[in-house]
């Protein structure tokens, strides 16, 4: 691993480590944290070349597009969109794929622990089937149910990002 590779190691889990504490202490991730990380990934994917720099453009962008869909569905909350986005620019486009993935399931395992801690799984599994409902069918089945519906389940899901992001990056990522 080169200098840029243990900077870019070093900066992306110092961020993912500030965003996961203050999404558990505030239940917010701070934009000065979400866009310094855009840059500070797209940066140093820049120095080691151009293509590098679009592969953190394109896992950005697919980032987004999953950030942002989850977002307008009620299913995710804009500061939890947006580090996803910093996860794809220090990832790139196909590592981020498959860190999207192990996000996916551990904030399913957060949510399921969450419910459970609260002790009102049924009800969360209720409100998650009626969710999944109204995805499946385009909103023409199931209820509109947000983050701020009476009864949801909001779990800090930074910290599933933070997690997912940063074993992906030691597991399944040749560092720059």
């Amino acid at each position: 691993m080169g200098v840029v590779g243990t900077a870019a190691t070093i900066v992306f889990v110092a961020a993912m480590g500030i965003a996961a504490a203050a999404d558990l202490r505030y239940r917010r991730i701070p934009n000065w944290l979400t866009a310094g990380g855009l840059v500070a990934g797209l940066l140093l994917r820049g120095i080691t070349g151009l293509g590098p720099l679009l592969d953190g453009l394109a896992g950005a962008g697919l980032a987004l597009a999953i950030g942002l869909l989850l977002f307008v569905l009620g299913g995710f909350g804009g500061g939890d969109a947006k580090l996803l986005i910093v996860v794809g620019a220090f990832l790139g486009f196909e590592p981020t794929v498959g860190a999207l993935l192990l996000i996916g399931v551990l904030g399913g395992l957060l949510g399921i622990f969450e419910a459970v801690r609260r002790r009102a799984i049924l009800p969360a599994a209720y409100n998650a089937a009626g969710m999944m409902r109204r995805w499946v069918s385009f909103g023409r089945k199931g209820e509109r149910r947000t983050l701020e519906s009476p009864g949801a389940v909001a779990v800090p899901y930074g910290l599933a990002i933070a997690i997912g992001g940063v074993v992906w990056w030691f597991w399944g990522v040749p560092v720059l």
